[in-house]
C-alpha cells in the first residue's frame, strides 16, 4: 500500500510527519501522554513504520499546526510567534526567534493545562482548574447546556435552533447563530474569548510575542471570538502601557496546518 502510495503522489516520497494530539517524547517517536485519547507511552512512530516503510516523526497536533502558520500562514512575518487553537480542546505552539519550542521533554507548549481557576472544572488531564475547562469549545457547549437546562431566557433562540433538544447545542449551532446576531450565542463565544486573552496575557508576561495567532474551529467566529480576547488581553497584560500589544490574528491555514506543518517538520 505504502508503494502505491509513493506512486500515486507523482513525487519522491521521503518520511512521514504525523500531528498527534498528545504529550510527545522529545525524540518525536512516541505520545507520552494523552489527556483525551488512550495513548500512554504510545510507541506511534515504530508503529506507523512498520506500516509505511517509510522513517517517521510524531509532533503534538497544535504544535505542527503552529508551524505551519509561521512558515507559511499568519505569521510568516513574525519571529516570535503564539498560537492557541481553540475547537474541541486548547492547544498551543510557541515559536521564539525562528525555532519550535519543545522543552526538554517536548512537553512545552501545552497552554491547556495552566491552571486558570484553582479547584475549578475537572479536566482530562487529572487536574481541575486548567485553561481547556473555560476556553475550548467544550466549555462554550457545557456552559450554554447549563445555562439552558436552568431556563435561561437569553438562550431560547439557540435551543429553538437546536430542534427543542437542549443536548442536540454543539459548537458549530452556537458559531452560526453568533454570526447571525443573536445576542446569547454571541455572549458564550465572547465568555470564551474573554479566558483565551486572560490565558494569553499570562503567557506573554513571560514570552512577549510578536504575534498571537488564533485556530481552530471556534475562530471561525472571528472577531466574536477574537475581540473579547483583545480587551482582556489589553486589560490583564503587564506592563500594558510600555510595550506593543502583540495582535491577534485568525490563523489562515485551516484544516490543512497540522498535515502541513507535520510534513514540513518531518521534511
Amino acid at each position: 500500500q505504502h508503494e502505491q502510495a509513493r506512486e500515486g503522489l507523482g513525487h519522491e516520497v521521503v518520511g512521514v510527519g504525523v500531528g498527534a494530539a498528545g504529550f510527545v517524547s522529545a525524540d518525536r517517536r512516541t505520545v507520552k501522554f494523552a489527556a483525551n485519547l488512550a495513548w500512554r507511552q504510545h510507541p506511534l512512530a515504530d508503529e506507523l513504520e512498520r506500516l509505511t516503510g517509510l522513517p517517521v516523526i510524531i509532533e503534538n497536533d497544535a504544535n505542527a499546526a503552529g508551524w505551519a502558520e509561521y512558515r507559511f500562514g499568519a505569521a510568516t512575518e513574525a519571529s516570535h510567534m503564539l498560537m492557541a487553537t481553540v475547537g474541541t480542546g486548547l492547544g498551543g505552539a510557541i515559536v521564539l526567534d525562528g525555532q519550535l519550542v519543545r522543552g526538554s521533554g517536548g512537553f512545552a507548549g501545552e497552554v491547556a493545562h495552566m491552571i486558570a481557576v484553582p479547584d475549578g472544572q475537572w479536566c482530562g488531564c487529572g487536574r481541575r482548574g486548567c485553561l481547556e475547562q473555560y476556553t475550548a469549545g467544550t466549555a462554550m457547549v457545557r456552559t450554554a447546556k447549563s445555562r439552558a437546562s436552568a431556563g435561561d431566557p437569553l438562550l431560547g433562540p439557540l435551543v429553538q435552533a437546536a430542534g427543542g433538544d437542549r443536548e442536540e447545542i454543539d459548537g458549530p449551532l452556537i458559531t452560526r447563530l453568533a454570526q447571525q446576531g443573536d445576542p446569547g450565542s454571541r455572549e458564550l463565544i465572547a465568555e470564551i474569548g474573554a479566558w483565551l486573552g486572560m490565558g494569553m496575557a499570562s503567557i506573554a508576561s513571560l514570552l512577549d510575542p510578536e504575534i498571537i495567532v488564533v485556530g481552530g474551529g471556534v475562530a471561525a467566529a472571528g472577531d466574536l471570538l477574537l475581540d473579547p480576547a483583545r480587551e482582556t488581553y489589553a486589560k490583564d497584560l503587564t506592563a500594558r502601557s510600555h510595550r506593543e500589544l502583540a495582535p491577534f490574528v485568525v490563523a489562515s491555514m485551516g484544516n490543512r496546518a497540522g498535515i502541513v506543518g507535520a510534513a514540513d517538520l518531518a521534511r
